[in-house]
């Protein structure tokens, strides 16, 4: 019977052996695919966002050589097979962008008419093209392409030449007086040409066009109006697209700012020099939406300007950036279609591709001509075209996918057109093609910081104090009953907590929030009377079995919340005209927005005081029992031994437990989405709103374009709350192990 015995032990012992390397393995490949599914999400989120920062891409297409003549305007089709060229002379030619095949050649102007003597193209949006002669006249003429698909999804493109304004030329500058400087706007009823005249006066001519319902006819009113430029020499001219702003650059290095929205009465805003250390200026361009200018000089300088309004709501010319200077003096500058970038050539042929808004200069390549006359970009900016004085063009395919990232644009304050400073904003999209995007995480990740710090302000005294007390001091029969119901909490879903606190907190907080304000430390003091009073009352204090203070004191806690508030509504009427908030924006100017950070922090530190007190409640009773009935028995009343015994031994736990909840509040998607307004502003007072970058993406992840620069950045931002929540979790990693290292002898 023995034997039999000892085999059923060592069988029961191998079994059990085998159970304990079994569940080792499965721990080990659990803790191993969670450190890889991390790794992977990592990896991910590093793949889709390092393109934004990559470079950008110029390959030669092909080059041909036209007849004998240079370009003064150029052009290319939405996919960059056709385009056209426009000579000084105003002969227009189309041609195929693969080989310069000549599709169809016409003159602007008759040679009846008189010779050409200038030629100007408007923005490049609408491809609108002036001519001015030697007898003083202009004509607008618009050029287009047909796009068509056959059966077989085979495109086909047909260039047009269309003059929305009729081919009757208008009277710009005096007879005789030959047009030397043009620039010029099309809309669909009204034009604006600004013509310059070989005697140096510079005429602001404006057409209206009528169109008669009865017959279709169309009748084109004129006018014009002298500019006063105090006989300084025009040598650029640019007009805004929306013909409501010109700019007149003069060889002193001056450039004049008028407001041209009533045509009959144009009026100088500003005058500035913009050249600095250099003689004059050279190129002169704008960018996408009109407001910005891009100034080049001999030096080879580039600076961005636009108007900027100061405290008296006086438009000033101001220097918004300097670009990185080409080698060269700058002989051309050509503005994307959409976005803020553009080209930039110098007199030596090396050409420049920037963009503004991000302030980078993404490279410099040769371009193989000399004495470049003319370029442009293609709609999509995959393509520009080039062509010298000797009448050679060469196409260039352009790779750049994500221009207006850049650590500046993401993380720095940017002077943004139409604003009066430097700021962070982030707006990622607008109703406006013309739209300037802004990506700064900067108001984002403050948002999330202020969100998350603000609610451990309210959970953490809450959480922790409360598990000192559940863990050390509440009778057990108490602790079976409040520390599950506490963490019966966290199983109650963010949504509706963050539905909460949307719909019912944020208007109470609202109607209430001088008696929300004094709430925050009378009731603490008002509960701390109650049970002074109470311990100094012995028939009260026999009410009361010990270990049950906590469930007397709940009454006390209501009434105290319940007096706070109606305390704050006589408080208001009486101090503050029945409004503090009203009074606050009145008196400080301090505005207050119904879900703002103070209903934030309610809202979050009720959603992870569940898991801060768990833990900390865990590590406090876990403290052995030794060690505070040693220190009982040397002397110490309850509370010292709590706070210099039990504190101490549990901190490493409660330490972990509040880098858990901030990890939690951090990282909070549906609260911050639903009760803080998502205002993407930088402001400490509890009373303004925020954006966190988790209520960000959620928003806008399902709207963006996959592989857009928007799509991209929403994951760079997913990528720094990663990196910020593994950071916060390491620290506190290291700080628990010293913590638990510093205080194991005890």
């Amino acid at each position: 019977m023995k034997p039999a015995r000892e085999a059923s032990l060592t069988s029961r012992e191998g079994w059990r052996l085998l159970k304990d390397r079994l569940f080792a393995l499965v721990m080990a490949v659990g803790g191993v695919s969670v450190i890889v599914a991390i790794l992977l999400i990592f990896f991910y989120l590093f793949y889709v966002v390092v393109p934004l920062f990559g470079g950008a891409e110029v390959t030669p297409r092909t080059s041909f050589d036209t007849p004998p003549s240079a370009a003064a305007a150029l052009g290319l089709d939405e996919y960059a097979e056709t385009g056209f060229m426009l000579s000084p002379a105003g002969r227009l030619r189309f041609f195929k962008a693969s080989d310069g095949a000549t599709l169809e050649e016409k003159d602007l102007v008759p040679a009846a008419a008189g010779t050409v003597t200038a030629v100007a193209a408007g923005d490049p949006a609408t491809h609108v093209l002036l001519a001015g002669t030697s007898a003083g006249e202009v004509l607008l003429a618009q050029v287009g392409w047909t796009i068509r698909f056959d059966e077989q999804q085979h495109r086909s493109i047909q260039p047009k030449l269309e003059f929305p304004f009729g081919e009757e030329r208008l009277r710009a500058t005096e007879p005789g007086d030959a047009v030397r400087l043009l620039a010029g706007q099309a809309g669909d009823e009204e034009a604006t040409l600004v013509a310059v005249g070989a005697s140096g006066r510079v005429v602001l001519l404006n057409a209206t066009k009528t169109t008669n319902m009865l017959d279709d006819s169309v009748s084109v009113e004129t006018s014009r109006t002298l500019l006063d430029v105090d006989g300084a020499r025009v040598t650029h001219v640019v007009l805004d697209n929306q013909q409501r702003e010109l700019f007149l650059a003069a060889d002193d290095g001056t450039l004049s700012y008028f407001d041209v929205r009533d045509k009959s009465k144009p009026a100088l805003v500003d005058r500035a020099s913009v050249i600095g250390n250099a003689k004059r200026i050279t190129a002169l361009g704008m960018l996408s939406g009109g407001i910005s200018l891009v100034v080049g000089d001999d030096a080879g300088q580039l600076s961005q300007w636009f108007p900027v309004r100061d405290p008296h709501n006086n438009a000033q010319l101001k220097r918004v950036r300097r670009f990185e200077p080409l080698p060269q003096a700058v002989a051309r500058i050509a503005p994307e279609f959409q976005r803020k970038g553009f080209l930039a050539v110098d007199a030596g042929g090396d050409v420049g591709l920037y963009h503004a808004t991000a302030d980078r200069h993404l490279l410099t390549v040769p371009s193989g001509l000399e004495d470049i006359t003319a370029m442009a970009f293609s709609p999509r900016a995959t393509a520009a075209v080039l062509a010298s004085s000797g009448g050679h063009v060469r196409l260039f395919d352009i790779d750049n996918p994500h221009p207006e990232v850049s650590f500046s644009a993401l993380w720095e304050d940017v002077w943004y057109e139409n604003r009066a400073r430097p700021e962070f904003i982030w707006q990622s999209s607008s109703a406006s093609n013309d739209f300037e995007p802004k990506f700064s995480l900067t108001p984002l990740t403050f948002g999330t910081l202020k969100a998350a710090i603000y609610s451990m302000i309210f959970a953490v005294p809450l959480a922790v104090l409360g598990a000192v007390y559940t863990a050390y001091f509440m009778t057990p029969s108490m602790r079976r009953i409040v520390k599950p119901s506490i963490e019966l909490m966290a199983a109650l879903p963010t949504v509706i907590l963050g539905f909460l606190a949307g719909l019912w907190l944020a208007p109470l907080v609202e109607r209430e929030l001088l008696g929300v304000l004094l709430c925050i430390p009378l009731v603490p003091v008002m509960t701390i009377a109650a049970s002074f009073f109470v311990s100094r009352t012995p028939m009260l204090k026999r009410l009361v079995p010990d270990g049950w203070e906590a469930a007397a004191l709940v009454p006390v806690v209501v009434f105290a919340i319940w007096l706070n508030l109606a305390l704050g509504r006589g408080l208001e009427e009486l101090l503050f005209d029945g409004s503090l908030t009203h009074w606050m924006n009145a008196e400080y100017g301090i505005g207050y927005d119904q879900r703002n950070s103070l209903v934030v922090a309610i809202a979050i530190g009720f959603a992870v005081i569940p898991t801060i007190f768990s833990i900390s409640e865990d590590a406090v009773f876990s403290v052995p029992r030794s060690l505070t009935m040693g220190s009982l028995a040397l002397g110490a009343t309850p509370w010292q031994t709590a706070i210099r015994v039990v504190l101490l031994t549990a901190s490493p736990g409660i330490f972990s437990a509040i880098m858990i909840g901030m990890g939690r509040a951090v990282g909070e998607t549906m609260i911050v989405l639903m009760a803080t307004g998502n205002t993407p502003i930088m402001d400490v007072s509890l009373f303004q709103g925020l954006r966190a970058l988790s209520a960000n993406i959620a928003v806008e992840m399902p709207e963006s374009e996959v592989g857009s620069s928007h799509y991209r950045v929403l994951f760079l931002a997913a990528m720094v709350l990663f990196l910020v929540t593994f950071v916060v979790n390491t620290l506190a990693e290291l700080v628990r192990q010293r913590l638990r290292r510093k205080y194991a002898s005890l």
